[in-house]
């Protein structure tokens, strides 16, 4: 029988019950009244004495544990035993007999893993004892006018566990649907698991052959593009080889000074930057040196000069053109801002003039519609550097291989996707769900508590996390560890560990305490111990079958 059960059988039977007084001396309870017979001596509990029976309740400590003066506050290590018919028994200390203070009880449910374990479900009831005995036993010799209030103590204690038997019942209606579900769950996943592992093996036979097919495109793919390339480079360096030649030619033709096909030594000498020493003068024994030792080199002869100045040659023409280039629009239009800062009489400006006038308008309104055009050799030396398209027989084996390729892709992205499903699901059925998978539901879910300070959150089976309630980054109190409650059930304490660390402590961590409730609700926190954070959390899971409790009025209790 459970701890619930036998506190509801205790309750109706004690407050049900027709008490029958069994003679004792007062304060002595009923396990005990052996060795306190009238008719013997008295030896104290702890054997230390024996003494005369009258002794007993003398009002005077003969015995060091007080055994003696079980009704008397003559010992100060003594104990009063309270009958409380009606409600339940109890022990006060000797102090408080015949105080003139009436009792008075309050009763609180408590939830504890370590009170009366239920397997499903853990009860611990605590009475508060803020006087003395409810029964009023104890004030028998004070004068105090004190009033039983064990009946009403009983009724309330009967309708709390009442209560909770209605909760016990309620959520194990509610466990019942979740382990049918969880059973279901987990059968229609292993035959899914099951399903996909046949699939992955098809698509693992088609990514295989889509992996031929592709690798099968690529080749020819491959060796077109190379030709393509190939062809491209020769035929750029055939380009850059007539443009060298151009310019050679150009270079020549600049030297010759005067024109008679011959580039001779002095006309070298022309262009200092051909100085091999960089000393500023090209003398005459140093264009001689680059001429090959010739007084002067014909069209045929200066190829095998050119390659020699070529790098360092300054072109006459590029060295005249950038001077047009460079200036600003702004000074083009200078003439008419010097006559709007001076203007001259309208009636001295000839008609001639005016046409004059006229024709340098349109020719500064050319001007700037051609400018664009000025960055067009660029963009034709950009697109003479850039590579032609490919011909129509290389495309095709370009698109041939690409869709190849994206064939591959898609059957590999589906294979992976397949793989992680897979993965996910065999995840979620190596967890410990309980002995009847009754806590299946709470995986992939998360749970609420917000506070003054914080919003807590839940998730079983994955991590607890906190956050600041007005802003902030969220804490780690820790990922799911393992069922750490007690050897009779260890499914009503979650561990969380390894959370973010505290500073100069430990990693934070969290207990999470299951309780027997319809809803699933995370009821408080708090943090017993630094950087250690304990949750209550109620779920029907752990509900367990209430056993029927039908108390017989007729039966009865010695008191």
């Amino acid at each position: 029988m459970t701890c619930l059960h036998l506190l509801l059988t205790l309750v109706f039977a004690v407050s049900l019950g027709t008490p029958v007084e069994i003679q004792r001396p007062r304060g002595v309870p009923l396990t005990k009244k052996q060795f306190y017979e009238e008719s013997k001596p008295f030896t104290c509990l702890d054997g230390s004495r024996t003494i005369p029976f009258d002794r007993v309740n003398d009002d005077y400590c003969d015995c060091k544990d007080g055994s003696d003066e079980p009704g008397t506050a003559a010992c100060p290590n003594g104990s009063f035993h309270c009958t409380n018919a009606g409600y339940r028994p109890m022990f006060i200390p000797s102090s408080r007999i015949n105080d003139g203070i009436c009792g008075k009880m309050t009763l609180h449910l408590d939830i504890s893993p370590q009170q009366c374990s239920m397997h499903g479900m853990v009860l611990h009831l605590k009475f508060f004892l803020c006087t003395d005995c409810c029964d009023t036993t104890d004030e028998y010799n004070s004068g105090a006018k004190c009033e039983n209030t064990c009946k009403e103590l009983g009724r309330k204690e009967r309708e709390v566990l009442q209560k909770m038997a209605e909760i016990t019942k309620e959520g194990f209606l509610l466990k019942q649907q979740l382990i049918e579900e969880a059973k279901k769950g987990q059968q229609e996943k292993q035959s899914k698991v099951t399903d996909m592992q046949e699939n992955k093996k098809q698509l693992d036979e088609k990514v295989e052959a889509l992996r031929t097919v592709k690798e099968t495109a690529e080749q020819p793919e491959k060796e077109a593009k190379e030709r393509h390339l190939k062809a491209w480079e020769e035929q750029k360096a055939a380009i850059r080889l007539e443009k060298d030649k151009a310019k050679m030619a150009e270079t020549f033709l600049e030297l010759d000074d005067n024109a008679d096909g011959f580039v001779s030594v002095s006309e070298l000498q022309s262009h200092a930057e051909l100085d091999p020493d960089a000393d500023g003068t090209l003398t005459e024994i140093e264009a001689q040196g680059l001429m090959g030792g010739a007084e002067q080199v014909d069209t045929s002869t200066f190829e095998s000069v050119w390659p020699k100045i070529k790098d360092k040659y300054h072109s006459e023409s590029q060295a005249e053109e950038p001077a047009p280039v460079e200036t600003p629009p702004d000074e083009v239009k200078e003439p008419v801002v010097d006559n709007d800062s001076e203007p001259y009489p309208e009636d001295d400006i000839s008609e001639e003039e005016d046409e004059d006038d006229e024709d340098e308008d349109d020719y500064h309104e050319d001007d700037d519609k051609a400018q664009p055009t000025i960055k067009t050799p660029e963009k034709t030396h950009e697109d003479e550097e850039a590579m032609p398209p490919y011909d129509a027989d290389t495309q095709a084996l370009i698109d041939a291989a690409q869709k190849a390729r994206d064939d591959f892709e898609e059957a590999e992205k589906a294979l992976r996707e397949m793989d992680d499903q897979i993965r996910n699901i065999e995840k979620e059925l190596s967890f410990d769900f309980g002995p009847d998978a009754e806590f299946t539901y709470l995986y992939s879910q998360c749970y609420e508590l917000t506070t003054s300070e914080y919003i807590y959150r839940l998730c079983p089976f994955n991590r607890v996390s906190q956050k600041p309630k007005y802003g902030g980054s969220e804490t780690n109190l820790g990922t799911w560890g393992s069922w750490s409650g007690p050897e009779n059930n260890k499914y009503l304490l979650m561990k969380y560990e390894q959370g973010t660390g505290c500073w100069q402590g430990p990693n934070r961590s969290t207990t999470v305490k299951l309780t027997c409730g319809k809803e699933t609700v995370v009821t408080s926190t708090s943090e017993p111990s630094r950087c250690e954070y304990l949750m209550e959390f109620t779920t029907p899971a752990v509900c367990q079958e209430p056993a029927n409790i039908d108390p017989s009025p007729h039966d009865h209790v010695e008191l």
